[in-house]
């Protein structure tokens, strides 16, 4: 019996993405390719945006906290998921999976509130930019940010503390490749109501909210952008905000399909291929979707360079 908790299960099984043999080598190819860009893109955005002072602005704090959260993100599952793509049976411990899913949610809810402060900041900027320096005052960002990462860790705490009330008995597979909340609801020999009812209202709290906030913050800022006359700025004020909207319908949308609809086998099995979007793709595409056309980034990246040169 693993201490703590009532359960009999002392270790799980994860099936991963696919038990096809001949698909093994070419995922954990990929993977690990997408964690190798993940790892090193969101690292350099960290670094540049710590070592040059014209970074140093709400804008860039708010991506300095995704950059590093989208880091450890991945981080929590990632080397896991490697693991079964090269062995023939994954095991992950009780505790090891208990704490594995604490930090998924952990991480996972701290970037979802990351991308509706970075939506409020660009909000302030455009719709009421003389007062820009105010409202986003340092104490402010900072606020936000702690803010963030209390709602995570409540969110986890209440999602973690149900499970462990949990008891499993003989069935220990987890049909996904990592330590999910309805993977493991439906291995439970007890009852699962309170389990399935935090879900309901976590999730739905932590994607609702944001949503909201994020939908409500770019109806004035598209009515702010329109009621530019002329062509240049309504360019630029577009361009500042396509990328965190490319982030946000990723990051929000495979969410969302995940977790809220029922869970069943099959519905598990799609929610494994739409959890990689949100799991694996949006950590790595974070880093390219802020820097490609980012030309404060472009000048860090030179600045840094010259440095290192002298």
């Amino acid at each position: 019996m693993a201490p703590g908790n009532a359960s009999l299960v002392t270790e799980f099984v994860l099936v991963g993405l696919t038990d096809l043999p001949d698909l093994q080598l070419p995922l954990f190819c990929l993977f690990l390719l997408m964690y190798v860009v993940t790892v090193l893109g969101n690292l350099c955005l960290v670094t540049l945006i710590g070592l040059n002072p014209h970074l140093h602005t709400p804008m860039y704090f708010f991506l300095f906290n995704l950059s590093f959260i989208d880091l450890f993100y991945s981080s929590v599952f990632t080397p896991k998921m490697l693991i079964h793509f090269t062995s023939k049976k994954n095991i992950i411990s009780y505790k090891g999976c208990m704490t594995q899913l604490f930090f998924f949610c952990f991480f996972g809810i701290s970037e979802a509130y990351v991308l509706t402060s970075m939506a409020y900041d660009r909000y302030v900027a455009i719709c009421n930019p003389l007062l820009y320096n105010v409202v986003m005052s340092p104490n402010v960002c900072s606020l936000l940010m702690l803010g963030s990462y209390l709602m995570a860790f409540s969110g986890a705490m209440a999602h973690t503390g149900c499970m462990l009330r949990l008891t499993f008995c003989d069935a220990n597979t987890i049909n996904h490749y990592l330590c999910d909340i309805l993977p493991l609801l439906q291995l439970s020999c007890t009852s699962t109501y309170v389990n399935e009812l935090v879900v309901f209202i976590v999730v739905g709290i932590n994607v609702i909210v944001p949503s909201v906030t994020i939908f409500v913050s770019y109806g004035f800022i598209l009515s702010s952008i329109l009621s530019i006359s002329s062509t240049e700025g309504r360019s630029k004020a577009f361009s500042t905000c396509s990328s965190h909207v490319i982030a946000v319908s990723l990051f929000f949308g495979s969410g969302a399909f995940m977790y809220l609809k029922p869970s069943s086998a099959g519905s598990m099995d799609e929610g494994k291929i739409s959890s990689v979007f949100y799991t694996n793709a949006v950590p790595m595409m974070n880093p390219l979707i802020y820097s490609l056309r980012n030309k404060d980034i472009k000048i860090a990246v030179r600045n840094t360079l010259n440095r290192r040169q002298f």
